[in-house]
């Protein structure tokens, strides 16, 4: 019986293949006002029946915006599953052939022209929030040689598969990345013709190597991907954050570049990290609801003088 129930909660998982399919069956068929209307309250009921992950989002809202009433907790938890199902579905809507375009917008761009102009190609560092699933599509408008997703495999590899042919479908190249030694090749050839690598940096997974650096008010991983990557090609790294303002909606925030030298010392890294991690703690305290952290990262130690 326990072993049941952890198969359907499994399956009703915001990144399962069940939900995947029910989402790719109904952006092809299902009519505009169902497309539009549906998935943020089928991700309010998937938040109803996993509490587990309603309750690490709650903790992420309170790390974020501070401590509120339970009702705030509630209600912004709410929002955030309500928005995940929303990008989801429209990722999903916008590679289904159906004719939809996304309505782009972009603050920041000055800092993107700045990183292209060299062309050493440009690693876009970024984060599960609102839209980031288009990001590529976003920056691959004024980016010719187009956008390369480097990402961990998903844990569920059919839900993988559907999300992945969804974003080739768009345009957007992705490569599966984990800790050999190789995995970077396909990056640095890609960086090396002039084009974007995105990476997410809110997620660290076991095993992968890291850097210890304030976020939040506390001391949390960042990944060594982009900074290596970044020695080793001289691209420079682009924060860019996403969010959605509605329907086919979205805004991408660039922050200023970081740039890393070929032969970086370890104190040049750590300040690269933290650039990194900065900028995504800027938007995030802007945007709390449309971040989109489900796994169970967390911090690593609390940060000296409490809450910055």
């Amino acid at each position: 019986m326990a072993g049941l129930r952890g198969a359907l909660l499994s399956g009703l998982r915001p990144d399962s293949a069940f939900w995947r399919r029910a989402l790719t069956a109904g952006v092809t068929r299902g009519p505009e006002p169902w497309v539009r209307h549906s998935p943020p309250v089928f991700g309010v009921l998937f938040a109803a029946a996993l509490p587990e992950l309603r309750r690490r989002v709650e903790q992420n809202l309170r790390r974020v915006r501070g401590p509120r009433s339970r009702v705030a907790d509630m209600l912004d938890s709410a929002e955030v599953f309500a928005t995940y199902g929303s990008c989801i579905t429209e990722a999903l809507l916008l590679a289904s052939g159906r004719g939809y375009a996304v309505q782009r917008r972009t603050r920041g761009v000055e800092h993107y022209h700045a990183c292209a102009a060299p062309g050493r190609g440009i690693i876009m560092v970024t984060a599960h929030t609102g839209g980031w699933d288009i990001a590529g599509q976003i920056l691959g408008v004024v980016h010719p040689e187009g956008v390369m997703l480097a990402m961990q495999r998903e844990r569920d590899p059919e839900a993988r598969a559907i999300q992945d042919a969804a974003r080739q479908r768009a345009g957007v190249q992705v490569a599966h990345i984990g800790d050999g030694p190789l995995d970077a090749l396909p990056l640095l050839s890609h960086l090396r013709r002039g084009g974007v690598v995105a990476m997410q940096i809110d997620r660290v997974p076991p095993g992968m190597r890291s850097r210890e650096v304030p976020f939040l008010g506390a001391r949390w991983r960042a990944p060594e991907g982009p900074i290596a990557l970044a020695s080793m090609s001289g691209a420079p790294i682009l924060p860019v954050f996403t969010h959605r303002k509605g329907f086919l909606d979205y805004e991408a925030v660039v922050s200023p570049p970081i740039w890393v030298a070929r032969r970086a010392s370890e104190e040049e890294r750590d300040r690269a990290a933290a650039a990194m991690m900065g900028a995504m703690e800027r938007f995030l305290r802007a945007h709390p609801t449309q971040w989109f952290h489900f796994s169970g990262d967390g911090p690593v130690a609390p940060a000296e003088g409490g809450a910055g």
